[in-house]
């Protein structure tokens, strides 16, 4: 029976003397839970792993499109949509798509998430022309005033190939390279990184009824296939990032189990990202109708994630965000971000 490891993670305080170090940063473990389908959780000394899965959670990841992994990376979330669930129609046109860019930037983005079809709840797909239409422009703006990390957020190979061509730096694929394998090849083609992200279904039906035997455990196993999948196409394993995909198939259960035991992706030895900016359970939990009330809920989500060792946040409130960061990580006497 398969065995999965989730490191216990701990931040800041003194380090035991057996502590390991998560992933190269600052974060650190002495205890590993160990999960078996079907059994109760038992937890272990991290001394009592075996080597290759103490190297799987301890080697220092290489950085992605340029960033340095020791340390919680900000991406900033720009979609330049007509209905994107907390910011549709705001930024989807070149002008002001470049000026919140800028604007992300300043307040300390490390790189820039453009996308141009919304994947929320219920969305409709977007003709590969017309995605090609929105983002294109944008990231040739971006790229002219800048050399910022640009990442396409796409599903499809055409348009990860325009985006990299006007000087995108990674492929986000919110289906895993599941809904047009041939993106991978594209990003293999040019050596870009990527990250590949759990989704159960597609976003016009992935919340009618999501279920799972054990959700943290098959998101997993999922994302474990998809990363030997890109790996076969031709992108080094280093070069993959793993996003567990709240918000995306899942209930609010579903998301709580995964953002307890996000640790437990540090076993499939890539960076992870979470994007859980200002989704609907922020609101059902801490209040907040309106997408744009979930920002204190959003950032609390980000610096629980931070802690537990995750290198990337998709975010919409870069300044917040980073705020909250920089004195976590000062007060936990790490090194400055």
């Amino acid at each position: 029976m398969t065995r999965y490891y989730r490191p216990i993670v701990r931040f800041g305080d003194v380090p035991t003397s057996h502590a390991l170090s998560l992933a190269g940063g600052a974060c650190w473990f002495d205890t590993v839970a160990v999960h078996e389908r079907g059994c109760e959780v038992q937890t272990v000394p991290a001394g009592d792993i075996t080597a290759d899965i103490q190297d799987t959670l301890t080697r220092p990841r290489a950085s992605i499109a340029g960033m340095t992994m020791s340390g919680p990376r900000i991406m900033g979330i720009l979609n330049v949509t007509p209905d994107s669930f907390s910011d549709g129609g705001q930024f989807n046109a070149p002008d002001r798509a470049l000026a919140h860019a800028q604007a992300m930037q300043t307040a300390g983005a490390d790189i820039i998430d453009v996308g141009g079809e919304s994947t929320r709840p219920g969305a409709k797909q977007v003709e590969i022309a017309e995605e090609i239409e929105r983002t294109v422009p944008v990231i040739k703006a971006i790229r002219a005033h800048s050399d910022v990390p640009i990442s396409i957020d796409t599903r499809k190979s055409q348009v990860g190939a325009a985006a990299l061509d006007a000087g995108a730096t990674l492929v986000n694929d919110v289906a895993a390279f599941t809904f047009d394998p041939e993106l991978a090849k594209v990003a293999a083609k040019v050596g870009a990184p990527v990250c590949v992200m759990h989704a159960q279904g597609a976003p016009e039906t992935m919340q009618d009824d999501p279920c799972y035997d054990d959700v943290l455990l098959d998101v997993y196993d999922f994302l474990s296939e998809r990363i030997e999948a890109a790996v076969a196409a031709g992108i080094p394993r280093e070069q993959i990032v793993v996003d567990p995909g709240i918000g995306f198939g899942k209930t609010l259960a579903h998301n709580l189990t995964l953002l307890r035991g996000i640790a437990i992706f540090h076993a499939l030895g890539c960076p992870i990202l979470l994007g859980a900016s200002r989704k609907r359970f922020i609101g059902t939990i801490g209040g907040g109708a309106a997408a744009s009330d979930r920002v204190s809920g959003s950032v609390a989500v980000a610096l629980n994630a931070a802690r537990q060792g995750v290198q990337i946040l998709r975010v919409h409130d870069i300044l917040a965000t980073k705020q909250a960061l920089d004195l976590e990580w000062a007060i936990g006497g790490a090194e400055t971000l």
